[in-house]
């Protein structure tokens, strides 16, 4: 972000706060959408985080750090909205606009639906650091400032949420091999009684 454009906001210019707005909009509203996943709520999200940029602007100390310090308020306005609708589905990779064809399409929406299903089910707290680390590819130190907490707390989140995601997609990939073989089995089982 262009530094005297920051600076001029900073000193309550809104002419210079609208083209930072208009400039930063999508990435927030991007990190927003992939920690809450349910538009409404991240747009709602994203709106929260754009008023309070504004007016946290006066106390903004490094303009240098500018972009760090707005992905620590759209962090805080996911978590604010997290709480205030109680759930929040998450969209962790980008939808295709283009319907499955082949079996790698097929495999891919599939992975993608393990993906989210697993992102799903993560404290708010561990999708906002998964978001940070792999859809913005923050540094881990950058996150840690970002969302003012020990360095050792990124990592726990990361490794935490990470393991969490494993496990779930591992009791998905379980519950799917026993409900196919109890259908397998009653199959069988059917084939076998009407048999000659």
């Amino acid at each position: 972000m262009d530094r005297e454009l920051v600076e001029r906001a900073r000193n309550g210019e809104e002419e210079a706060f609208g083209l930072i707005a208009d400039a930063d909009y999508d990435r927030c509203d991007g990190v927003a959408h992939r920690i809450l996943g349910e538009a409404p709520a991240a747009q709602d999200a994203t709106q929260q985080a754009l008023l309070d940029i504004w007016r946290k602007m006066p106390n903004l100390r490094e303009p240098s750090r500018f972009e760090a310090w707005c992905y620590r308020i759209v962090v805080h306005a996911c978590y604010a909205e997290a709480r205030r609708i109680k759930r929040a589905i998450p969209a962790l990779l980008p939808e295709d606009s283009e319907p499955a064809t082949t079996a790698d399409q097929f495999r891919a929406i599939v992975d993608r639906d393990e993906v989210e299903r697993a992102f799903d089910r993560q404290r708010v707290e561990h999708r906002a650091v998964l978001v940070l680390r792999y859809y913005l590819d923050l540094p881990l130190e950058d996150i840690a400032n970002i969302l003012d907490v020990p360095l050792g707390t990124v990592k726990s989140r990361i490794h935490n949420g990470l393991r969490a995601m494993r496990a779930a997609i591992e009791a998905d990939a379980r519950t799917a091999d026993e409900t196919e073989r109890a259908h397998y089995t009653y199959a069988t089982q059917a084939t076998t009684r009407w048999a000659p």
